[in-house]
């Protein structure tokens, strides 16, 4: 969850260094600093806030070098202070270390370095790295053959960047387990480094990606790869078409605003390539398995955390009702306390934005040791989730920047839409003319998604009347009960809004108690089975003078007669109406947001990419 960026060139690093982290703030913004290896010996430059702090100091107190690495830091040991704050350096302050995850041993290995002499200044699980490289550079060795010799002695996840005064021509990049992404990028005449490709885009599209237990020694003309166990490693080199423009806001305020509308695209971009509309089929060349194998599948069991467990549930309903398959949705990180029962020929759907989120992956290690296939749905490519997987269904939704998914999640839902059809089909489940009904709908989707989009206006009224309210409640039956779910924990991690998403059906068993005049209650009023149901509930908080938001068919007039407010929404087939029920409530969660000055793209406390248990 932290931004880790390298730099070896010919060009200033620290500007190189500083820019790539800005387009990955997301990912951590307690603090942040660089190191750069110049004429004049190494430069250390470190602050406490957002990056802008960093950028600030830099114009007072330039770096100058052409080999850099930087840090933006979410806290995880020790306090938000400069001490804590990476880059850490060894005793002499010739050796920089940068760190993505947790040092599980470190407390050990600190007792350790201190009976030897070594001096620690910051509470951080990070610096021990840098102790450990000093020693083993202080016993001969180079600075590759000491990084990997350090990492040897550490336990637990990590993503490590390293370099040393004497060698002012290279970095050292490691992973160890799934601490997060390091992707490397070759450019012409420079070399990067980076946790997320966002920031390193601007220079190359051409990357390799490092898997746990290897590391890259990292020059300007290129990168050399190893294991951990010191046996070089020949790289597969990949080129990735995601453009670097559309990591930039644009005209838009914030990147979530930006990614709410870029949601027509992105829903195409999920469906393009996999849907032979004449033939009624869906065709998902990641994955590997024959049709017979997916007839042996008796249960899928989904993993995901936060936003993604969402979509997980509703991909639970189009799994179900489709291919006729039990799923149990599991969040990522009970998944392997609760000791599951896994049988060989169940399937293990992983569902992250990432591909790197910790508890996603020990899931996936989980089903591997039990011997269960697993498919990844995964938006970053060559994300570890994306390598792990036996098969995988990629989002293409392009980099999602804003903390609080928008995009992303709409592409999963998607995403699961067509495995459903996929599975389906392969299972003899779905003949061919209900095929051609479900993707036909599907083709009516982004179209749709547009129209909802379209007028913003109602949103920033809503806004203003309910910007102070200090408590909400959404509610919805059945399939929306999920996307009443999401649209909660929107309000919440953008505008600090308490509030709670529960199946309508549950409202008077105590929520109910909890209504009055100054809770609005969001309610989603699809036209389905169980509409009568929902009507019900919107009685029942008007009888006792509580407000509704509705989310409901533009053409509904029953609800806009029962309800304070309607956000309307075309109608679309039952299971694909959550795609489009969704986006009203992004956008009340953000104008809500940005009318209490929020920061949106950053709310506090959050990261996007939860790389730490």
């Amino acid at each position: 969850m932290c931004g880790i960026v390298g730099y070896v060139g010919g060009r200033e690093a620290a500007s190189i260094v500083v820019n790539g982290l800005s387009r990955l703030a997301y990912r951590g913004y307690d603090s942040a600093g660089l190191a750069v290896v110049g004429p004049a010996g190494l430069a250390l430059r470190r602050s406490v806030g957002k990056l802008d702090n960093l950028s600030h100091l830099l114009q007072q107190n330039p770096a100058p070098g052409s080999t850099g690495i930087g840090h933006t830091r979410w806290a995880t040991h020790g306090g938000v202070t400069e001490a804590n704050t990476h880059p850490h350096t060894d005793c002499a302050g010739q050796v920089v270390v940068i760190q993505n995850g947790i040092v599980e041993n470190y407390l050990e290995l600190k007792q350790a370095l201190r009976a030897q002499g070594h001096e620690f200044r910051s509470q951080t699980d990070t610096e021990v790295i840098a102790h450990l490289v000093e020693k083993y550079l202080a016993g001969g060795a180079d600075l590759p053959e000491a990084v990997r010799l350090a990492l040897a002695q550490l336990k637990g996840a990590n993503a490590v960047v390293a370099l040393a005064a004497r060698w002012p021509d290279q970095i050292v990049a490691a992973r160890l387990g799934n601490a997060g992404g390091v992707t490397v990028g070759l450019g012409d005449g420079e070399t990067l480094v980076a946790s997320d490709m966002p920031a390193i885009l601007e220079h190359t599209q051409r990357v390799a990606f490092l898997g746990d237990r290897e590391m890259a020694v990292i020059r300007r003309e290129g990168a050399r790869f190893y294991g951990l166990d010191g046996e070089p490693l020949v790289k597969r080199t990949e080129t990735v078409a995601w453009d670097p423009v559309s990591a930039a806001r644009g005209r838009y305020k914030h990147f979530m605003q930006k990614e709410i509308y870029e949601q027509p695209r992105s829903v195409t971009d999920a469906i393009r390539g996999r849907v032979d509309f004449e033939a009624a089929e869906v065709r998902l060349e990641g994955l590997p398995f024959s049709a017979e194998r997916l007839r042996r599948v008796r249960r899928i069991h989904t993993v995901a955390c936060g936003t993604a467990w969402h979509a997980g549930l509703l991909g639970k309903f189009m799994i179900e009702h489709l291919a006729r398959l039990p799923v149990e949705v599991d969040y990522g990180s009970e998944f392997r306390y609760r000791d599951p029962l896994i049988d060989p020929d169940d399937l293990v759907l992983v569902i992250t934005q990432s591909g790197e989120t910790v508890d996603t992956l020990a899931a996936m290690e989980e089903a591997r040791r039990m011997h269960a296939a697993t498919i990844s749905i995964v938006n970053a490519v060559g994300s570890q989730a994306a390598r792990l997987a036996d098969g995988v269904v990629y989002l293409n939704a392009g980099p999602e920047i804003g903390v609080a998914s928008t995009k992303a999640f709409t592409s999963m839902l998607v995403a699961q839409y067509l495995l459903a059809v996929y599975l389906g089909q392969a299972r003899g489940t779905l003949g061919r003319a209900v095929r051609a009904g479900l993707l036909q709908s599907l083709a009516k989707l982004p179209n749709l998604v547009g129209q909802v989009l379209a007028g913003s206006g109602l949103y920033q009224e809503l806004a203003q009347r309910y910007q102070h309210c200090t408590d909400s409640l959404f509610l919805g039956r059945g399939i929306n009960y999920p996307v009443a779910l999401e649209g909660a924990l929107k309000l919440k991690e953008i505008s600090y809004i308490h509030a709670e998403g529960y199946p309508a059906g549950e409202m008077k068993h105590g929520p109910i108690a909890l209504i009055d005049e100054a809770m609005p209650v969001v309610a989603i009023v699809a036209r389905d089975h169980v509409r009568d149901k929902m009507l019900s509930n919107v009685e029942q908080v008007k009888a006792r003078g509580g407000v509704v938001i509705a989310v409901a068919d533009a053409a509904d007039e029953e609800v806009a007669a029962k309800a304070d407010h309607v956000l309307p929404v075309p109608h679309l087939s039952p299971l694909l109406a959550p795609v489009l029920n969704v986006l009203p409530l992004q956008l009340l969660a953000y104008h809500v947001a940005v009318r209490r000055g929020c920061d949106v793209d950053q709310p506090r406390n959050l990261a996007k990419s939860v790389t730490v248990e």
